[in-house]
């Protein structure tokens, strides 16, 4: 990955970083690769909770990038997002990039059955109304939803910072690369490739209403240390069942490299419970204090990659690149 040392100079002050509430020790790791000083901002709330906005520096003609995550409370970040975007149009910036390391809402990508809504799409819409010229994002649940938006969408790998942890701590040659679902095996098999491992695949299945679901391990699993890639857990019962399937199928270890820590509920209980090895995430999302304090939860920062990412569009260079 290329250094960003130097840029600062070229850009001439001309990037602005402003950051909403949901994630700011990312932004301001950010903020701390690019050389480039957070713009001070405004964002709290009056005594009913509506979100008030002010940019407290001249951003008229400025490359703008906003950092915020939809992640919970999604309502309260989106709502976030939404109005820092319209501050800065109001302001005359000339550019406003919204960098959305977790996009919410994202699961709801298609209509699964009658007179539900494709809130994606809906929320797609409000970031362009808004004022958005482009959207930077992270690991999108559905590859479609970049066509959702009438606007340029960059959508970033976590990728190449996973592979490097993987290198780091397993023995390739005895790893098996597991998607926990058949949904999910394009995002299993880049990986794998990437590292030359095999690849093994988990088909969830219901025989009859009310019956718990099956699980039947596709490919050979025994004496290998497993590792399933997904892109976001949520309440932890897929990858929970997941390890459980493959240690009965002869597993020697599981653990897991996720994206996007949702993690609701009691989803760290039951992880710290559970006989995955260790669980990898991201901080898209701002662990809590469970999340840090749990003893087979570890964070990986995706802020190099992410600085970087913005440091290239500003300069209108290739971001594609940092996945070749």
């Amino acid at each position: 990955m290329a250094c960003m040392s130097g840029r600062q100079s070229k850009n001439n002050g001309s990037i602005k970083l402003v950051a909403g509430n949901s994630n700011r020790a990312l932004a301001e790791t950010i903020a701390s690769y690019l050389e480039t000083p957070m713009t001070k901002a405004t964002v709290r709330r009056f005594a009913d909770m509506e979100i008030f906005v002010e940019i407290e520096e001249n951003v008229r003609g400025q490359d703008v990038f906003v950092l915020q995550s939809t992640s919970f409370p999604a309502n309260d970040h989106l709502m976030e997002l939404l109005i820092l975007t319209d501050a800065l149009r109001r302001s005359s910036a000339r550019r406003i990039t919204a960098v959305i390391p977790y996009f919410g809402y994202a699961r709801q990508d298609r209509k699964p059955g009658p007179r539900t809504p494709i809130s994606a799409k809906l929320v797609a819409n409000l970031i362009t109304r808004a004022g958005a010229d482009r959207v930077m994002t992270v690991d999108l649940h559905a590859g479609q939803i970049q066509g959702f938006f009438d606007i340029p969408v960059d959508n970033l790998y976590a990728s190449p910072v996973m592979v490097r942890d993987v290198k780091e701590h397993y023995e390739l040659g005895k790893m098996t690369v597991v998607s926990p679902d058949v949904g999910g095996v394009v995002r299993a098999r880049s990986l794998a490739k990437r590292i030359d491992t095999p690849l093994a695949i988990i088909d969830k299945r219901r025989e009859r209403a009310n019956e718990s679901e099956v699980m039947n391990v596709i490919g050979d699993v025994e004496g290998r240390d497993c590792v399933l890639i997904d892109d976001i857990v949520d309440s932890g019962g897929t990858l929970v069942n997941a390890a459980e399937a493959l240690l009965e199928k002869g597993a020697t270890s599981v653990s897991a490299y996720i994206t996007h820590g949702v993690l609701s509920g009691g989803a760290v209980a039951r992880i710290t419970a559970s006989k995955l090895k260790e669980l990898v995430i991201t901080d898209t999302i701002q662990p809590t204090e469970a999340v840090r304090v749990a003893r087979n939860i570890r964070v990986l920062s995706i802020a190099t990659l992410m600085g970087e990412a913005i440091g290239r569009t500003a300069h209108e260079e290739s971001v594609s690149s940092l996945f070749d």
